[in-house]
């Protein structure tokens, strides 16, 4: 259990402060009053506390206050997951914080709150390991360190080598350890003493690459055998390649342990003493052998305090996890800023706060303009998949776009902004002429914790019936028998003109329906897009169909029918998630995997055979792209759900509704200009 289920262990409740950086500090009274605690500048009564951060230059007003008064002194720290940027580069406030009473884990000289628990036998159980295990695995799969701006696809030097890591001149975790600059010649010494015909790596501290604060180790340091590596590789591939590890301090020599590693550590920061690493300096007091499950409960589960900030409530790891790994794809995808093309003005500004982060997006009308733009300012081009020009070839590095599988409340045709899009390197989700980044997605095996994801993601759909627009709606009185679903579609609709075969209008549908199956119940569902009158598409369906289901919630009504038989519609994609068989007379994504009966065209590249959990981890998790409306940030899949749920979604305002009016008046005189 977590310091995020309840109250802070051996902090009072009330905290008082000396620090004016404290005040305008949001996320750590937020943190603190979640917690059941409160923070205030001024001095302490008996009964409260005072705070300060860490061993920071202005740490002794506090200390100072606290030992005159006589009540317990707090310090704050960064929690070991922080952000994507180091806070003095970007300001992000942490996702994590440590609450310590007890003292600071990294300043060997006392004992620290982290050292407690990890000496304390009692609290660790086999759920708490387990748990231990399985989010350990989960950390290393997703590649999140403390700091993340590093660069995924950048690779580390050739395997074999040893590990040098530096951190940054003049950090407390040094001296606090014990250690001085001095400590950092020492260890380089050793490390060529100890190997002397391997390769040596010395990895430059981020901050440093950043030019925030030097470093120990410099370009004369090497030479020969030895490099010094600047460039922002990620540090999982660093120590997944690395033959051993040498470290003071740094939190890396903690990730090295959870990779299998014995590391050489020269200071005595929090993670040495334990018997999982080799220790130039141990430190008798912490006498007890630690298994790395252990380790890891005590320093990511027990101690740490952690905050999601969609929610804004405390949490666990896993979503922690789920939080940095959404926050941390954001900045990767949109690093060096997009030039878009084929945007509607209305869904430009939902565009601008998803893909417009880093740096704000410029638009173009012409996708050939647009991509003049983006190789001369040095960008990627963003393109709306179903404005590309027939055989255009971007030379800028291009992302096509499009809605998500799990959209919003309402219709995009009704000018509702999506909480999800896809973005697609290759080609896009609904074009089986040519491969997609889906495609590859889907026929990717899953490891555990993505398995353990996406079955999870499956039964909340299931339970919460949340679709892709998420239209209410009863499900009328339906006939016996053998209930065959037919949604119709939007017959202009890319996915029709690029994925369907023979069968290729809403009547043709019906009619193949009803003569594959004579004696069938046929409930057929007009496209809410065309039932609203916004898009082509409507049929007289009362000779074929048996029933007409408009206005249905299309989770309700797959609870009670035995097939769906469609054409590309995503409504097949729902009823596969529901267990329910589907017949495709087209190829939409999720056709031609073994999942489906197709007796329409297949891509021939579609070999491999995924599960539904597969599938879905690709469609819901892997491949889209999540914008919370209500913090307003980068968010994963089961936020989502969470606003989807409950309707917590502000909605479009009045100049969108005229807007769409005014929309499907033009929809409806298009065939006038064509």
């Amino acid at each position: 259990m977590s310091q995020g289920s309840g109250a802070l262990t051996g902090v009072p409740r009330r905290l008082y402060h000396q620090n004016l950086s404290f005040l305008g500090n949001h996320r750590l009274h937020r943190m603190l009053e979640l917690a059941g605690h409160e923070l205030r500048p001024g001095f302490p009564g008996r009964e409260d506390g005072v705070l300060v951060w860490g061993a920071s230059p202005t740490s002794w007003r506090g200390e100072r206050i606290a030992s005159r008064r006589k009540v317990p002194l707090v310090r704050a720290e960064d929690a070991f997951l922080r952000s994507v940027h180091p806070g003095r580069a970007q300001g992000e406030a942490p996702i994590g914080l440590l609450f310590d009473p007890v003292g600071l884990h990294f300043d060997s000289a006392r004992p620290s709150r982290i050292e407690e628990i990890l000496l304390d036998t009692t609290l660790y159980n086999s759920n708490i390991l387990d748990e231990a295990r399985r989010l350990t695995t989960c950390l290393i799969e997703a590649s999140l360190s403390k700091y993340n701006n590093f660069a995924p696809d950048l690779p580390a030097p050739p395997p074999g080598y040893v590990l040098v890591i530096d951190q940054t001149v003049g950090d407390a975790s040094i001296h606090r350890s014990g250690a001085t600059m001095a400590t950092f010649r020492q260890m380089l010494a050793a490390a060529k003493r100890n190997h002397p015909e391997r390769r040596i790596v010395i990895r430059t501290h981020p901050e440093s690459r950043a030019g925030l604060r030097p470093g120990h180790y410099g370009s004369g340091d090497a030479g020969g055998r030895v490099s010094l590596l600047t460039a922002p590789v990620s540090p999982h591939l660093l120590l997944a390649g690395a033959a051993e590890v040498y470290t003071v301090s740094s939190q890396m020599g903690f990730e090295a342990i959870l990779h299998g590693h014995c590391p050489h550590v020269f200071g005595q920061p929090f993670y040495a003493g334990w018997g999982l690493s080799q220790d130039e300096r141990p430190l008798p007091r912490r006498g007890r052998t630690l298994t790395k499950a252990e380790l890891f409960a005590g320093a990511m589960l027990l101690a740490p305090l952690w905050y999601d900030p969609c929610r804004d409530q405390l949490c666990g790891l896993d979503q922690v996890i789920h939080q940095l790994q959404a926050e941390v794809r954001a900045w990767r995808d949109d690093g060096r800023g997009h030039v878009a093309a084929g945007m509607r003005l209305w869904k430009r500004a939902r565009l601008q706060e998803v893909f417009g982060g880093t740096k704000p997006l410029r638009f173009r009308d012409s996708p050939k303009a647009a991509d003049r733009l983006a190789r001369r300012k040095g960008r990627g081009l963003l393109l709306w998949a179903g404005k590309e020009p027939e055989g255009f070839a971007p030379r800028s590095p291009c992302l096509r776009v499009e809605d998500g599988f799990l959209r919003s409340r309402g219709l995009g045709a009704e000018l509702v902004p999506p909480l999800s899009l896809v973005t697609d390197d290759l080609g896009i989700y609904y074009d089986p002429t040519r491969p997609s980044r889906l495609e590859v997605l889907i026929a990717t095996p899953l490891s555990d914790c993505q398995r353990r994801r996406a079955e999870a993601l499956i039964d909340r759909l299931r339970a919460e019936g949340l679709t892709k627009y998420n239209l209410p709606g009863a499900v009328p009185a339906l006939p016996p028998g053998h209930r065959i679903l037919v949604p119709g579609q939007v017959e202009d609709d890319a996915s029709i003109r690029k994925g369907a075969g023979e069968v290729r209008t809403n009547l043709a549908l019906l009619q193949a329906v009803r003569s594959a199956n004579p004696d069938a119940v046929i409930l057929y569902k007009p496209h809410p897009d065309v039932a609203a009158g916004l898009r082509p598409g409507a049929v007289d369906a009362r000779q074929l169909a048996d029933s007409i289901v408009a206005p249905a919630d299309p989770a309700a009504l797959l609870a009670k029918v035995q097939e769906v038989w469609t054409m590309t519609s995503l409504l097949g994609f729902e009823a596969l998630v529901r267990g329910v068989p589907v017949t495709c007379l087209g190829a939409p994504f999720y056709a031609g995997w073994g999942l489906t009966r197709d007796l329409g065209p297949r891509p021939d590249r579609r070999i491999t055979r995924p599960d539904l959990a597969q599938l879905v981890h690709a469609a819901l998790i892997g491949y889209p792209r999540y914008w919370d409306p209500v913090s307003r940030r980068p968010c994963p899949v089961e936020v989502a759900l969470d606003r989807l749920a409950a309707g917590e979604i502000p909605h479009p305002g009045r100049m969108n509704r005229l807007l769409s009016r005014l929309q499907g008046r033009l929809a409806g005189y298009a065939h006038l200009w064509r």
